[in-house]
């Protein structure tokens, strides 16, 4: 008797050969996309502004597959565009299209901003000690709350102001969020923006703690940074509130100013 809708084993290792290949040919195929697309965007750093045709000729590849990788990095925020002068163009048209890098583009090529400012940082506690790198890490500080002080003024409860810190947080490139725990909220920083910095410097997250418990109007405490290795920078800020009267009504000037007291601690809310 014949039977049917049977597989021999060598038809059903020939089917797994077949499917093992044809991953292998894609992920080879992402691959080398992967790799043009960061010759596209390296040829924009080094001669952009740059036309698609322009692209194409250096590269010795087709102008549409040139114009699919610059179709991706304009839509991943990684390029833009500008049309041409019309100076010194032949023919009559529309003026050709110039794709340049953005910002974001260029970070794919790295940067020493890093190294720049834990050496300046260095540089500032050699030559003037470290109450300078301190000073510099408080000025920093109050320059970021001042701009979001009056919305973290109108929250009337510790827990109110934590909310409001943390979306001013995120608009300044921090993803932060609050969750209640227990008899608090815990202020999370998912991402730090000076966290290699910080990990040689901490007087920047000691600032960072000093100005939250300034315009939080309560003692806070720092339970863990990215900059010691953490997953995220966490502040617990109780419900209850411990300001003097006013407190946290203070200017950006008296902020920046504060200095030690006769103790040797910083005269911020944090210490009251």
């Amino acid at each position: 008797m014949k039977k049917v809708g049977t597989s021999s084993p060598a038809a059903v290792v020939d089917m797994d050969t077949a499917a093992r290949s044809s991953a292998q040919q894609s992920a080879a195929g992402q691959a080398g996309d992967g790799r043009t697309r960061h010759t596209v965007a390296r040829l924009l750093l080094e001669r952009g502004p740059i036309t698609a045709v322009e692209v194409a000729e250096e590269l010795g590849v087709s102008p549409t597959a040139v114009r699919r990788h610059l179709d991706a990095l304009v839509a991943e925020g990684e390029a833009w565009t500008r049309e041409s002068s019309r100076r010194g163009r032949r023919g009559r048209g529309r003026p050709a299209k110039l794709f340049l890098l953005t910002e974001a583009g260029r970070a794919r090529f790295g940067h020493a901003y890093d190294d720049l400012a834990v050496a300046a940082l260095r540089f500032l506690a050699e030559q003037a000690g470290e109450q300078a790198v301190r000073s510099f890490a408080r000025q920093r500080m109050a320059t970021l709350v001042s701009h979001h002080r009056d919305a973290l003024a109108a929250g009337e409860t510790p827990a109110e102001r934590a909310e409001v810190l943390a979306n001013a947080l995120t608009r300044e490139g921090y993803a932060a969020s609050t969750r209640s725990v227990g008899a608090g909220e815990q202020l999370c920083q998912h991402h730090c923006p000076v966290a290699h910095v910080a990990a040689d410097f901490p007087q920047l997250c000691e600032a960072e703690t000093e100005a939250f418990a300034e315009v939080l109007g309560t003692h806070v405490q720092r339970l863990a940074t990215i900059a010691n290795g953490d997953a995220a920078c966490t502040t617990h800020v109780p419900h209850t509130r411990s300001e003097r009267p006013g407190a946290h009504d203070r200017s950006d000037t008296e902020l920046t100013s504060a200095g030690p007291n006769p103790h040797g601690r910083w005269n911020t809310t944090a210490d009251s």
